[in-house]
């Protein structure tokens, strides 16, 4: 979701939390819908674990709730705590941020604290100690060439030119595995990976920032961040000081040496409680777009709170030194009381309309494109389900345009007769895809948006986004249609569509008119060339499985690559769609580092295909998806 938010649907179980400011148990929103709580019992430990009961509950209301409850800015809400690990919890309170409000605590009263938002027993210190991984003997990274443009941060269109993959359509037909990376004590991966350097960058639950030897897969190095780390890697083209730039869940933008992992600045993209990094930022020409989103959809959930004071944004800062060049809202205007919900409650408006997309730049014009999500608060405006150019140079709005009107739509709309829910109750029809830019000939140019109900648009930049062609691919869902990405070789555009059945609208979705799968279209004129619908491979015994494409697909010369809700990674021909190669990632993978994991469904993040590797990461135990916490890397299988 935007940064979140689609928000998820009857997803996952409610949050189980009952705070002095809680009256109803609200779902976690996220980069779609969402929900707190994992699909894989076995490994949060949440199966067993009576958060109700549990001695934190007291402690965490006396000594935290006053601050976490979504009323003073810079201090995450409590949403953002609990998808935090037990030992960035903790550590928070003994040597971090939080040591100084903490200090009055014993020590078994943190770990009480640190059990309680994380719904995990600790058993022994090696809970709370961070993972160390193996380091390479030789830990050097050469930055001799600049790193690769592709992928989100660079190039929104997904592509791997030949020079770059140093692939064919055939060798996918060869891949396998060459090493897996299993991450500790998670169970779910959806960090963009990149590739540069000889070198793998990705993130991870924990917070930690790994780089890879994409050969070996040891560690060159390691960086963590205060919460998860759910953005990709993006590399500046600087040879002499590259810099690696990524944002956690609690609206850390950072940038680091990319030979080191050393830290070279670090701000707080923006200070309310509930904004989030979920979108990859885009990086050019010595400027670093940031993209900001929220779960403020979260704590609407409870009567009592006033919804809603965020706006989306896309924040202009120097790559160099992290210093604010500008900051565009979605929604001009600041949030005010318009109305009182019917148990008095302050409804405050224009809200929402979340950043959670990567930008695109697009130089020949000066301008920078993202799409928006709903409105939080009634009543809706026309910023929400939109697509908004900004100039970059400015920061000043070009031209909007809505796809969708009239969304307004939190968390409560999932709960019978709450008051919060906007009085549109409305679809949740965001533009979470990145918006595409491509030529069509030598003379004109094209927008390609996909949207959350299964439509594609194309539209004209040169004219306001002016209307092409409109091709709908996808019956649509709260999850999409298309939710987080698609790709282009040319002139193909490749759609992958989610078309989730189980979704809280579900009640009036026909699953007959589902269209799971990878669609390809000619961006001239919006005609359908091919479908791929995916057969239902799920059976009862898997559950949280759905035969959708959720996550973003690359693209390469002659092929894509996908990674599928059922945990499967696929390989399609761009000519017909047929497929190249598949891999199950669900069965037990061992990993270099010597632990033994399992991979699930994709979202959120990608494939990345460079220097003749294909690397995803597989695991997304939320939103009522299949867990999983593997890095995998494949390969052309070596001659006999």
């Amino acid at each position: 979701m935007k940064a979140a938010v689609l928000l998820f649907l009857l997803l996952l179980a409610a949050c189980d939390r009952q705070s002095p400011n809680t009256t109803s148990d609200p779902i976690e929103k996220g980069p779609e819908p969402d929900t707190l709580v994992s699909t894989d019992d076995m490994q949060t430990g949440a199966s067993d674990f009576d958060r109700a009961s549990h001695p934190g509950a007291e402690l965490y209301s006396a000594h935290c709730d006053q601050c976490h409850s979504g009323t003073v800015p810079k201090a995450p809400h409590f949403s953002w705590l609990e998808m935090m690990s037990a030992s960035a919890i903790y550590a928070s309170m003994t040597e971090g941020i939080m040591s100084v409000q903490a200090a009055h605590l014993s020590v078994e009263e943190k770990i009480l604290i640190t059990e309680y938002i994380a719904r995990k027993h600790i058993s022994d210190d090696s809970d709370l100690t961070a993972y160390e991984p193996t380091y390479c003997d030789d830990q050097t990274i050469e930055t001799d060439s600049p790193a690769p443009s592709v992928n989100w941060g660079h190039d929104t269109n997904r592509f791997s030119p030949a020079d770059v993959a140093g692939l064919t359509a055939d060798d996918l037909r060869d891949l396998e595995l060459k090493w897996s990376f299993v991450y500790p004590d998670a169970f779910r991966a959806r960090s963009q990976p990149s590739i540069a350097y000889n070198t793998i960058f990705t993130g991870s639950q924990d917070g930690t920032v790994f780089a890879f030897d994409l050969d070996t897969g040891c560690t060159k190095w390691t960086f963590k961040a205060s919460a998860e780390v759910r953005t990709g890697i993006v590399l500046s083209n600087d040879t002499e000081a590259p810099l690696a730039f990524f944002g956690d869940i609690l609206a850390k933008q950072y940038a680091v040496n990319a030979r080191t992992g050393e830290l070279v600045w670090s701000i707080k993209a923006d200070e309310h409680p509930a904004a989030t990094l979920t979108g990859t930022a885009a990086y050019y020409d010595g400027h670093l777009y940031v993209p900001l989103s929220s779960l403020e959809v979260i704590p609407a959930a409870d009567p009592s709170y006033e919804c809603c004071t965020f706006r989306g944004s896309v924040l202009a800062l120097n790559a160099e030194t992290g210093e604010e060049i500008w900051r565009h809202y979605a929604i001009e205007e600041a949030p005010e009381p318009v109305s009182k919900t019917s148990v008095g409650t302050n409804v405050l408006a224009p809200s929402g309309a979340p950043v959670w997309s990567s930008p695109t730049i697009d130089a020949k014009r000066g301008l920078l494109y993202v799409g928006t999500g709903e409105n939080y608060s009634s009543p809706a405006d026309g910023n929400s389900d939109a697509i908004l150019a900004i100039e970059m140079a400015t920061g000043q709005r070009a031209w909007t345009r809505q796809s969708t009107a009239g969304d307004a739509w939190n968390v409560a709309c999932m709960m019978k007769d709450n008051p919060n829910c906007p009085e549109e109750d409305g679809p949740d029809f965001d533009h979470g895809s990145s918006i595409l830019l491509a030529a069509v000939d030598e003379v004109r140019d094209i927008l390609l948006a996909g949207h959350k109900n299964g439509t594609i648009f194309g539209l004209d930049p040169d004219k306001q986004a002016e209307l092409v062609w409109e091709t709908k691919v996808g019956r649509g869902s709260i999850q999409g249609g298309v939710h987080f990405g698609m790709a282009i070789e040319g002139t193909t555009l490749y759609a992958p569509i989610n078309d989730m059945n189980n979704t809280r609208n579900g009640d009036y979705l026909d699953p007959e008119k589902a269209r799971p799968g990878v669609h390809a279209i000619d961006i001239s004129n919006g005609e359908v060339l091919w479908r791929h619908v995916q057969d239902n491979v799920c059976f009862p015994e898997h559950e949280f499985c759905d035969p959708g494409i959720s996550s973003p697909v690359t693209a390469m010369p002659g092929a894509l690559v996908a990674g599928h809700l059922d945990g499967f990674v696929r390989a399609y021909s761009k000519e017909d769609g047929q497929l190249l190669f598949e891999f199950d990632s669900r069965g037990d993978i061992t990993g270099v580092n010597g632990l033994t994991g399992h991979g699930g469904s994709m979202s959120g993040a990608g494939p990345a295909i460079v220097d003749g590797h294909v690397v995803i990461n597989s695991g997304y135990g939320l939103y009522n998806h299949q867990a999983g916490n593997v890095l995998l890397v494949f390969a052309p299988r070596a001659a006999d």
